[in-house]
């Protein structure tokens, strides 16, 4: 059982204090409810672009990381589709260097055209390094296209097209800012070695004077029900045919989302998993096959990745990643089988807790979903899956006609 208590300033920011007296640590995490699904279509990737300017300086304090290095502290950031998250991590009893940091650059972050232009060459190498010059780097580019036609998950975090980011211009970046970045759209954790008491207080002392800024509204298109199987055929200089296979999911507070993810683990969770005995113990037709779901916000995707052993044909590959579906659909599961996946599970979520990071991180996510009280609540979730449960989610996830596939050729 994680213990936290939750507070709202006057501002609007939901502050949330996790003691834990076993460390000599401190965390403190804000997360931001902006992620690459409130981006303008024209102007993807920046939310990620934020993620990096967001290290550019403030109003009052030119150099980020320099205080924190003094304070013997360590932070980074992620964004996803859904949210951005940062954190700083550092001794507790310095733990004020953290909260005058992140209030600061909440209240004014320092917006320059150099600091643009730095951090733009910067999230244009990494699109180029890791999405353009990368073997596979396009192939989520193609695969959310393919399986999202209207809602804005059809585009990657890191951005639609390189050029979004090369043109991104100041006036853009100040308002995507305004936009998203205040009190009313921020969810703050401290955790660690922190009575309750100084955490609130210092929540107070440095961003309770912040203006609350607007709440943000989100109204997304709902992405309507699939209604035949898509498909797609590429070839690039990759080292290998690979086969890539998307099956729209519930979404993250929809009990299918809970099936979907023990499905996955049946499918693809490690070497004992059906996909992976199959697939390339015993039939030899893949080098490596993983199944793995988005956990999105909104209705994600359960996505099968397999690159093929050479002179194996693609369509028989295909054939064969079928005919394992098409068994998990027809005969219920053991109980022992079912087991052994919820057994797994638990140990994952268990084992992410262990660490501080991780559980100020979760706590901020959990709020942001519905109530940071879902971190406790989840793991009941997944216990309460029945082998029913499964047979029937797994026949409605793979019907055919929901199937999205890449068959991805070598020029080799």
């Amino acid at each position: 059982m994680i213990e936290f208590k939750k507070f709202i300033l006057d501002n609007g920011l939901r502050v949330i204090v996790h003691e834990d007296h076993s460390t000599p640590m401190a965390v403190l995490n804000v997360l931001y409810d902006v992620g690459a699904r409130d981006e303008n279509p024209d102007q993807t990737g920046f939310a990620h672009l934020f993620e990096h300017l967001m290290f550019g300086g403030s109003l009052n304090i030119p150099e980020f990381e320099i205080p924190l290095q003094l304070a013997g502290g360590e932070n980074n950031a992620f964004t996803t589709n859904d949210l951005t998250n940062y954190y700083i991590q550092l001794p507790a009893e310095n733990i004020e260097t953290a909260f005058w940091l992140e209030s600061d650059r909440m209240l004014s972050l320092a917006f320059s055209e150099k600091s643009l232009q730095v951090q733009r060459k910067v999230v244009c190498e990494e699109f180029k390094e890791h999405y353009i010059n990368k073997p596979y780097g396009d192939v989520w580019f193609k695969l959310r296209e393919l399986a999202y036609h209207v809602h804005p998950y059809r585009w990657m975090t890191i951005g639609k097209q390189l050029s979004h980011i090369e043109n991104a211009h100041l006036k853009d970046v100040k308002n995507f800012f305004h936009k998203h970045y205040s009190p009313k759209n921020a969810i703050l954790v401290i955790a660690g070695n922190i009575v309750q008491a100084r955490a609130v207080e210092l929540a107070e002392k440095w961003f309770g004077n912040i203006a609350p800024g607007v709440k943000y509204e989100r109204h997304l298109p709902t992405e309507p029900k699939q209604e035949e199987a898509r498909k797609l055929e590429c070839k690039a200089d990759v080292p290998l045919d690979a086969l890539y296979k998307a099956y729209p999911i519930a979404s993250r507070l929809e009990d299918g989302y809970y099936y979907a993810e023990l499905i996955t683990e049946i499918l693809g969770g490690g070497q004992s998993s059906r996909l992976y005995q199959r697939l390339v113990k015993e039939k030899k037709l893949f080098s490596q096959i993983d199944c793995n779901q988005t956990g999105s916000s909104d209705a994600g995707l359960v996505v099968i990745e397999g690159k093929l052993i050479r002179g194996v044909n693609m369509k028989d590959a295909d054939l064969a990643v079928e005919e394992v579906l098409e068994e998990l659909m027809k005969e219920p599961l053991q109980e022992k089988e079912l087991a052994k996946v919820k057994n797994k599970t638990e140990a994952a979520i268990v084992f992410e807790d262990m660490s501080l990071m991780n559980r100020a991180a979760s706590l901020a996510i959990y709020e942001l979903l519905e109530d940071a009280n879902l971190m406790n609540t989840e793991l009941s979730k997944y216990q309460s899956v029945s082998v029913g449960d499964l047979l029937s989610e797994s026949r409605k996830i793979f019907d055919k006609k929901n199937s999205n596939t890449i068959y991805y050729y070598s020029n080799n």
